[in-house]
């Protein structure tokens, strides 16, 4: 897709989770507008997509696998630390990131669920969409380069292992001197933010260097296998004929820290969490464009349906994409904002985090804008971002401060969302009745929660009694 079409350097996910995420590339809005807070809370089943906009409007629509915008999904356990987190509880709530080696050198199908999926949609490129006599869209939702979930660590688990097979491995050409270890600050220099993610995440104990490398290196080769996939789509369009008639769209809801920053997973505001691929094909799109625009995922939206020659039919937060795909595209002549807005509001951060980023810098605000410290990276000469230089350029800091704000009230928000939480934990309490204490000790940080649990239960009570911020 890099050789034959275009390619955007700088796309962001406008939340760093599954739900919220795909819920802002669904609606084409800022999750704050439709109230996706976190995996639990997202879109209402009737919601209007641009995908119905295109069935609408006479297209053939079609979904295969991976959806997860609509409210509802995850376990209760990722929802219930989601509401808990403004609390001073601190506990482990995802598994220690672990590997699995799985197969042998011929094993191609890791990921069973995802080759069944990519399996209907080839067969349906092959099959149906040839014959049909109106313009269709399909939609292809896998789970890779997701981690798996941890057996052992029960229903409510998290995906905390990389799991791959030593075809992918060769495949992905992993080798433990090319793969690099991510610098850490020490615990004790860690933004509050992070420390609490690190801990939550069950990163704050000991790693070899081989784990490290072990972890990101199966990744790399998790991404291999995804990349094998899309290959499968394009070889099917490719012998379907469809090929230069077609626009194909590739992205992510989120992406993988993969130990850096002493993480794993996404719900971060760090690079290796909120960058994401976007690569588009097709008519009109000129191969080996190379954009530095920063864009986000609510931009699809408004572009399918410019490509599709449909009018927005109301205000929505993103731009489209068209006038950035051409080489003929001048400097300055996309409507497209010189930035892109993120905001994170669920589990294993413990406060709202809103970032703003633009050519340069990353702003990235927390909770009411002045109970915790902000932090601002130059990623002109900081791309791990290590250093944290909102004290040294107030005036940077200020600025882009005032600039987040004029896009949208984060403390504002910020409180909507800690009135949600105390109210929604509220309500799940209640109808427990008697057995909200063997419940809420049986969630994903059971082995922490054992240790002390009337504690942990008198640290959720004044919670609830404290005040808003």
């Amino acid at each position: 897709m890099r050789e034959h079409g275009a390619v955007f350097l700088n796309a962001y996910t406008n939340s760093p989770i599954c739900c919220p995420s795909r819920a802002a590339m669904w609606s084409g809005k800022f999750i704050h507008l439709t109230e996706s807070w976190n995996n639990y809370k997202c879109l209402d089943e009737n919601y209007t997509t641009w995908m119905d906009l295109l069935q609408r409007d006479g297209y053939y629509t079609k979904k295969l696998g991976k959806q997860d915008y609509i409210s509802g999904g995850h376990s209760v356990s990722n929802r219930v630390e989601a509401w808990i987190r403004d609390s001073e509880l601190l506990l482990r709530q995802e598994g220690r990131p672990v590997t699995n080696l799985t197969g042998n050198a011929s094993t191609v199908r890791v990921m069973s669920k995802d080759w069944s999926t990519i399996d209907r949609a080839t067969q349906w490129i092959r099959e149906t969409a040839p014959g049909l006599t109106q313009p269709f869209s399909l939609y292809i939702g896998l789970n890779l380069p997701h981690p798996y979930q941890t057996e052992g660590l029960g229903e409510n688990a998290g995906g905390s292992t990389f799991q791959t097979s030593p075809y992918w491995l060769k495949k992905a050409r992993v080798n433990g001197d090319l793969i690099t270890v991510p610098k850490w600050l020490p615990l004790s220099k860690m933004h509050p933010v992070d420390y609490y993610s690190t801990y939550t995440k069950n990163c704050s104990g000991l790693f070899t260097e081989q784990e490290i490398k072990d972890i990101r290196g199966f990744y790399y080769a998790m991404c291999a296998e995804a990349d094998a996939m899309l290959g499968k789509i394009l070889l099917a369009l490719q012998e379907s004929g469809l090929e230069s008639s077609t626009v194909l769209l590739f992205s992510s809801d989120h992406g993988e820290l993969a130990m850096e920053h002493r993480q794993f997973y996404k719900m971060s505001m760090y690079e290796g969490s909120v960058h994401i691929p976007l690569l588009a094909t097709g008519p009109g799109i000129t191969p080996k464009v190379q954009q530095p625009q920063p864009v986000s995922l609510v931009d699809l939206y408004p572009t399918l349906l410019e490509l599709a020659g449909i009018p927005l039919p109301g205000r929505v937060s993103g731009h489209s994409l068209l006038p950035l795909l051409s080489q003929a595209a001048t400097p300055g002549g996309s409507l497209h904002p010189p930035w892109v807005l993120s905001e994170f509001h669920g589990c294993d951060v413990n406060a709202s985090a809103y970032m703003l980023r633009t050519e340069q810098w990353k702003y990235i605000a927390y909770a009411d804008g002045h109970s915790v410290a902000p932090q601002l990276f130059d990623l002109s000469s900081d791309r791990e971002e290590l250093y944290d230089i909102s004290t040294k350029q107030p005036e940077v800091t200020q600025r882009l401060d005032g600039l987040l704000r004029s896009i949208l009230d984060y403390p504002a928000v910020s409180r909507t969302v800690q009135l949600y939480n105390k109210r929604q934990f509220i309500a799940w309490r209640k109808s427990l009745g008697d057995n909200y204490t063997s419940v809420i000790a049986s969630l994903r940080w059971h082995l922490d929660w054992q240790q002390d649990p009337e504690s942990n239960e008198d640290t959720i009570d004044r919670w609830i009694l404290g005040a808003v911020q």
